[in-house]
């Protein structure tokens, strides 16, 4: 199964220039090391501040551009993996060797992404074979 584990962005990673010290981006480094020798980590980066990013909102008929920063930091993204694993436990035995930093209070969210069998019958041969020949397309223009 895959998973998505985001990471939650805290005050200090939304601080205007706040990087991760050196200490953490080798804890990381070997972090994510450990994860591609498993086989798990399909993909994951970090992300820049809200302050760099807007928000699409679509409601009323309207569709809306909000533009970063964005205060409520409990609901912000610093960051994401895509692991396969073979169970969600696995999953979570992973994200609990995270590497953290201990002064300050940090979470991950972990979620299954749904895999074709979740939509049933909704899911036609025909949608099938379309996200088939998009997900070629997607590897032949970046090589992965």
């Amino acid at each position: 199964m895959r998973v998505m584990v985001m990471v939650q962005s805290t005050p200090a990673w939304e601080a205007e220039g706040q990087m991760p010290t050196t200490e953490m981006l080798e804890a990381m480094g070997t972090y994510n090391e450990e994860l591609v020798k498993a086989g798990i980590m399909l993909d994951g980066d970090g992300l820049k501040n809200s302050s760099d990013g807007a928000r699409v909102v679509f409601g009323n008929g309207e569709t809306r551009v909000v533009d970063g920063p964005f205060t409520e930091s409990k609901e912000l993204l610093a960051g994401y993996w895509i692991w396969e694993v073979k169970s969600f436990e696995e999953a979570v035995e992973w994200a609990k060797r995270c590497p953290h930093d201990p002064s300050e209070p940090s979470q991950l969210e972990l979620r299954p992404l749904h895999e074709a069998a979740d939509f049933g019958d909704e899911y036609t041969p025909e949608l099938r074979e379309q996200d088939d020949h998009l997900r070629e397309q997607i590897q032949q223009q970046h090589g992965s």
